[in-house]
């Protein structure tokens, strides 16, 4: 097994450290590095990996090395790494919006392979989607590992060009907050109807779990799905109408297009 380092112990790193181990991973092959002790010595006590506060020390330790700190400081962590470290064949990988493998590389300034991912939050869950691009000198096996990292999280997607990574950002990156803004809108009315704050949270999170299950366990599209529960001049399709009417859908392209943009524009600003 290959020697993997984390840098950077937030939710993101954490969620994939724990669902590598949970299926089968050495945790002795595996570092986390972080400043705080908190975080990164409990995640060494959960999961018995190993931890460093120095960077530079889990870099050494590792091949593989993923880079889970906030975007802006993605090229100073790098090149901080390779001022003092000689990277040459080692592989990065990054969690992070809004940084491209330009950007990486420049800051590494050594030949090595850049692998940019984009998981989502429910990865904590092992139920995420993650999008993944890497740079042409990346070999085969720096790939089948960067899909078995996140696979340990999810499901993932291979991208054709890295500025489908914006897209992913837009769909599944940023998509849970679409679910969690429509729920809390929902939940809103149940409490105006009535109906205590446990009961509001218990009735809306398990008809949007039921729904999204009936998503994964039917073959037939969406849409059809929709129409299914959708009786002629029922309640359904009251509510149904007064969304369509009140522009929902163009109001959702219209959202998912400002987060593709807003995802562009961080690219840039961190180029």
């Amino acid at each position: 097994m290959t020697n993997i380092a984390f840098i950077g112990a937030g939710n993101m790193n954490s969620a994939i450290i724990s669902g590598l181990i949970k299926t089968g991973y050495d945790a002795n092959k595996v570092m986390v590095s972080n400043p705080s002790p908190q975080k990164r010595q409990a995640l060494a006590k959960e999961l018995h990996i190993q931890e460093t506060s120095d960077n530079l020390v889990a870099t050494k330790f590792a091949d593989f090395i993923v880079l889970g700190v906030k975007p802006h400081l993605i090229a100073d962590v790098c090149q901080q790494i390779s001022n003092e470290i000689d990277v040459t064949n080692k592989c990065f990988i990054s969690v992070a919006a809004g940084c491209s493998i330009d950007t990486i590389e420049k800051a590494l300034n050594q030949p090595c392979s850049v692998i940019r991912t984009m998981p989502n939050t429910p990865s904590q869950l092992g139920l995420g989607v993650s999008g993944i691009f890497s740079s042409e000198k990346t070999n085969q096996q720096q790939r089948e590992l960067a899909e078995q990292l996140m696979s340990s999280v999810g499901i993932t997607k291979w991208l054709d060009n890295e500025g489908e990574i914006d897209h992913i950002i837009a769909i599944s990156g940023s998509g849970p907050a679409y679910f969690f803004l429509f729920m809390e809108a929902m939940e809103k009315q149940a409490l105006s109807l009535g109906f205590s704050a446990q009961e509001s949270r218990e009735l809306v999170q398990q008809t949007a779990l039921g729904a999204a299950q009936m998503v994964v366990e039917n073959n037939i599209s969406i849409s059809q799905l929709r129409e299914n529960v959708t009786s002629k001049g029922g309640t359904t399709q009251a509510a149904l109408s007064t969304f369509i009417d009140g522009g929902l859908e163009q109001l959702v392209t219209k959202a998912m297009n400002s987060a593709l943009h807003r995802a562009k524009e961080m690219a840039q600003n961190n180029s």
